[in-house]
């Protein structure tokens, strides 16, 4: 029997159907992946399932006794407490009681800790106490330290471990991996894996959902698809499918011209009409304005200038820091026209800061930094602040002009601003009420239609859909200047730079070849054993040394056999990478560079694996 069923559901918010006739379930033990364009009804179709919100028609049946937990798309801004009271706060009242036990024990408050263990005894709560230091334990969490003083991808966690102390059948997470760096991305992609019940998830992220996904649902114009499978199976169907519905719409718009051409004849030719196929005109008519059109893709062009010297930044010997604390230690690195550079680092690390001394817009503690001649820059900076909320798209971008000029050409702002998926009414509207998906567009509008040969973009990927991240990705392939990006978003790292600067905690970092896969591929051993979200930026443990113990026969012939595996994954990886490298690849459809890319990860994932194994077996 399926956890909860969606039986014939409408959803609206005024104006057409947001959601119309939905049938879907969900069984138990699979990690479902909603996906669909920004505003088609991913979020709203979670809170129907959750119960949250109450369908306008139709039926929403859950199995009895079934517990779902959501993990909020954003951190409440007043959450306040220890890590314990926000985690027991998953418990409602029984878990603010538990709570409160705690404080009265620290403080050593005898007469109120008796009167508060006497209710939790009445309910039984203590089997609950000890659920709530399990899952502390089992996400790393200190459940003593003030949330307040948490990261910001530790507080996620807490809100994670608040919807898993109450032992969700169905958990819902909406875009989990928003503001989370690679090392939290990964440890939570491997923590869902384990998760012991069903996932419905929303995310933008490839890499992600390619590594949970076992369902697609996908939503587009209102209508809710299910299609079994992974996200490739579900994009090769996909294309299938609107292609087959290209067809079919354009033979039908081809029979709907051909009777508005003979109504009009027959006016004229005689006074009488056959009336049936009048009647069957309007039909014709009255379906063709029920049609709800693909939405249109965003249609980006960056604005191009004169090209820069051949060296567009130098960094001799530059070290940086805060509070005592190195961030950068004696940095010597060229970027030259033309380098596409990713930068890699968690939360905390310093990667805004690099990208500000690399600028010229922090002077540097020692070394200097000098950017080449003719050298012009567009910065999309991830908090949005080049953005006025006080005005309407068309100033925030044409700054009260008509017309903007783009590649020398003259284009008036309403279709300028149009290319970017804005309605004119939405162009003229405060951009206060725009969608986090909408003002990343904004952004992008506005930092394109400035002429430049440096682009410069810090976490660009977030709230964009995943349409728009491929138009994006194929635009920044073809940039003529100079790009260096901060990004988490691993396949869109993998598609779009050709070496990154990776930093790898005090004060070092990394120059490496190639995106996220190929420096996993490079990185020094100390490093492959990706540390714990929980434990500080750039703090890598080393593994202590063990005492060699005897193997078993089976475990023998696979230490044996592993150096072979081992060898034969990189010659893989080492000939994918060579093909990769030619001029040749970037010149396929997208989809080819992702399935490739894809392999890759999968070589990569496997090579980890093996030295995993073989460093266990050969401790």
């Amino acid at each position: 029997m399926s956890l909860v069923q969606l039986h014939r559901v409408d959803f609206s918010i005024g104006g057409p159907l947001l959601l119309e006739r939905v049938d879907l379930s969900i069984e138990a033990n699979e990690r479902v992946c909603v996906v669909g364009r920004n505003g088609e009804g991913k979020s709203t179709l979670l809170k129907l399932v959750s119960g949250e919100l109450r369908a306008d028609d139709g039926e929403v049946r859950a199995q009895s006794g079934i517990v779902m937990a959501r993990l909020p798309q954003e951190v409440p801004q007043d959450t306040a407490g220890s890590v314990f009271d926000v985690v027991a706060e998953g418990l409602g009242d029984l878990g603010r009681l538990l709570a409160r036990y705690q404080h009265l024990l620290a403080i050593g408050d005898l007469d109120a800790l008796g009167d508060a263990q006497a209710k939790i005894e009445a309910q039984h709560g203590w089997d609950l106490n000890r659920r709530v230091e399990d899952v502390l334990t089992q996400l790393e969490l200190p459940g003593e330290m003030e949330f307040s003083a948490l990261s910001g991808g530790m507080k996620r966690r807490a809100f994670l471990a608040q919807a898993l102390v109450r032992k969700p059948d169905i958990l819902l997470l909406d875009e989990p991996t928003n503001h989370l760096d690679i090392e939290a991305i990964s440890w939570l992609q491997t923590f869902l894996k384990q998760f012991a019940g069903s996932i419905i998830f929303i995310s933008h992220d490839r890499t992600f959902l390619r590594a949970l996904a076992t369902r697609i649902v996908e939503i587009d114009r209102g209508m809710v698809t299910d299609w079994p499978g992974d996200y490739d199976n579900y994009l090769r169907r996909r294309e299938e499918r609107l292609h087959a519905e290209n067809q079919a719409n354009a033979l039908f718009d081809k029979k709907l011209a051909r009777e508005e051409v003979w109504i009009r004849q027959g006016i004229k030719a005689r006074r009488t009409r056959n009336e049936g196929r009048v009647r069957a005109l309007q039909a014709l008519r009255n379906e063709r304005s029920k049609r709800r059109d693909v939405a249109g893709n965003v249609k980006m062009a960056l604005g191009h200038t004169h090209a820069s010297g051949k060296k567009v930044i130098d960094l001799k010997h530059v070290s940086h820091g805060f509070d005592g604390r190195v961030l950068i230690d004696d940095l010597s690195t060229a970027v030259m026209r033309g380098d596409r550079i990713g930068i890699i680092g968690p939360n905390g690390a310093g990667k805004s800061t690099l990208l500000k001394i690399m600028l010229g817009e922090l002077v540097p503690q020692h070394g200097t930094v000098h950017l080449g001649t003719g050298t012009q820059i567009a910065y999309f900076d991830q908090h949005r602040l080049q953005l006025d909320d006080s005005l309407n798209a068309i100033d925030n971008v044409a700054g009260g002009h008509e017309f903007i000029e783009l590649n020398g050409q003259r284009k008036h702002i309403i279709g300028y601003l149009q290319d970017f998926l804005f309605s004119p009414d939405r162009a003229r509207a405060p951009i206060s009420r725009l969608s986090g998906g909408e003002r990343n567009r904004l952004l992008l509008a506005k930092l394109f239609a400035q002429p430049s040969n440096l682009l410069v973009m810090d976490e660009p990927t977030n709230d964009l859909d995943v349409e728009t991240l491929e138009l994006l990705e194929e635009l920044l392939l073809e940039y003529k200047g100079t790009l260096l990006l901060v990004s988490h978003d691993r396949a869109f790292l993998d598609n779009v730079v050709s070496s990154t600067l990776v930093l790898e905690g005090q004060g070092r970092i990394g120059e490496y070849v190639g995106g996220y896969t190929d420096w996993l591929r490079q990185r020094p051993a100390t490093q492959r054993a990706t540390p714990s979200a929980g434990k500080p930026a750039g703090k890598v443990d080393t593994p202590p040394a063990r005492v060699k113990r005897k193997l078993s026969f089976k475990d023998q012939r696979k230490l044996e056999q592993l150096p072979g595996r081992i060898e034969q994954l990189e010659s893989e990886i080492a000939s994918q990478m060579a093909a990769m490298n030619e001029p040749a690849f970037f010149q396929q459809a997208s989809s080819a560079i992702v399935q490739s890319n894809t392999a890759l990860a999968v070589l990569q994932a496997e090579l980890d694996t093996a030295y995993a194994h073989w460093a266990e077996l050969d401790g």
